[in-house]
């Protein structure tokens, strides 16, 4: 690990690549009549601090539930088996999947905070958007005051009037208003550790692209690691300084979002990057993924993209690859990554990659 130091904000250092989020062997099964449905399987990651890693993947590859996992908060029958360990700016490590229930009460929020889908069923209707605040501040055992200054501030950060937001009620906000208020109360408990699951998906392109921009100025002023969650690879790769691919409740491919746009060495991620829509890619060039996402109860033997994969043969159908290292701190789950871009073509402006 490099010893270089890194300016995050004016009151913060941090060591380049230094975890807050160590991650080992984690799991998330439910128990159901047709057998054990694993909706996370074996995932190990270092989560960088003051990063922000984008993880992709279709819907139903696992995404939402390693965003919850990340809070120990998958619903029961849901269980979290594995190592999440939390590395604080100062103190001791925390396990977070050791801690009691009053404990985690007090993490969740106050050290990793989550932005969930939907910024319109995230709000009470009866109660304005002041007393959601004075609600989240006094459930924590904050001072109401000095909170809502915070909040006063992060409002302004995010292009927002504080005094007419304070006292909107949320039919009188418009979407895009919704999710930047629910970024402020996120952040009102000054966590460093803020985990966005498809938080832009119901907003046009233009408030996706505008509340992006505004994450960026929010993420270097208080200093925040963000893991943003997305289908979407053309918004999170613009976005994200890392990006993890995810398919059928494991990683595929992990690494630099440069490094995969530019030299995607699974199967699945170029399959992805050539059904996403862009400005770039040929209409007639687009093709959508072959074949069905693995059934969770039924997950297949060696490695889960093979029924999908135009490189499989008979070791993929028996054998885990695991990672191999294709450069640096770009790994991919694929015994054949070397020959994925012959197999899965890709054009950007007429240019193959």
């Amino acid at each position: 690990m490099s010893n270089e130091t890194t300016n995050v904000s004016p009151n913060q250092t941090r060591t380049a690549n230094e975890p807050i989020i160590t991650i080992r062997d984690t799991n998330v099964r439910f128990e159901m009549d047709l057998g054990t449905s694993r909706v996370l399987k074996d995932v190990t990651l270092d989560i960088h601090r003051g990063e922000t890693l984008g993880v992709v993947g279709e819907s139903g590859s696992g995404k939402s539930m390693f965003a919850d996992s990340l809070l120990d908060a998958v619903v029961e029958p849901g269980v979290v088996s594995g190592e999440i360990t939390y590395h604080p700016q100062n103190g001791e490590p925390i396990d977070l999947l050791g801690l009691q229930p009053w404990e985690l009460r007090e993490f969740r929020w106050e050290k990793i905070s989550m932005v969930f889908q939907g910024a319109m069923s995230a709000f009470n209707p009866t109660m304005n958007t002041r007393e959601h605040f004075e609600e989240t501040l006094e459930a924590h055992g904050w001072d109401k005051d000095e909170g809502l200054e915070r909040a006063e501030q992060l409002f302004t950060d995010l292009h927002l009037d504080p005094d007419r937001m304070l006292t909107s009620f949320p039919h009188e906000l418009s979407g895009g208003q919704k999710q930047r208020a629910l970024i402020a109360l996120s952040l009102i408990l000054e966590p460093e550790v803020l985990v966005m699951d498809e938080p832009t998906a119901a907003l046009d392109l233009l408030m996706q692209r505008s509340i992006l921009n505004l994450l960026y100025d929010i993420r270097d002023k208080y200093g925040l690691t963000i893991v943003f969650i997305s289908h979407d690879l053309p918004i999170v790769s613009g976005f994200a300084d890392r990006l993890a691919v995810m398919y059928a409740f494991e990683f595929a491919e992990i690494g630099r979002a440069n490094d995969i746009l530019g030299n995607a060495s699974h199967p699945y991620t170029r399959a992805l990057l050539k059904s996403t829509p862009n400005l770039e890619t040929p209409l007639d060039e687009m093709r959508q993924i072959e074949g069905e996402s693995p059934d969770p109860v039924n997950h297949p033997e060696g490695c889960s993209y093979h029924p999908r994969c135009p490189l499989a043969d008979e070791r993929c159908e028996t054998e885990d690859p695991g990672f191999y290292t294709v450069d640096g701190e770009h790994e991919v789950r694929c015994h054949y990554w070397e020959s994925a871009a012959e197999a899965v073509s890709l054009s950007f402006g007429g240019e193959e990659r």
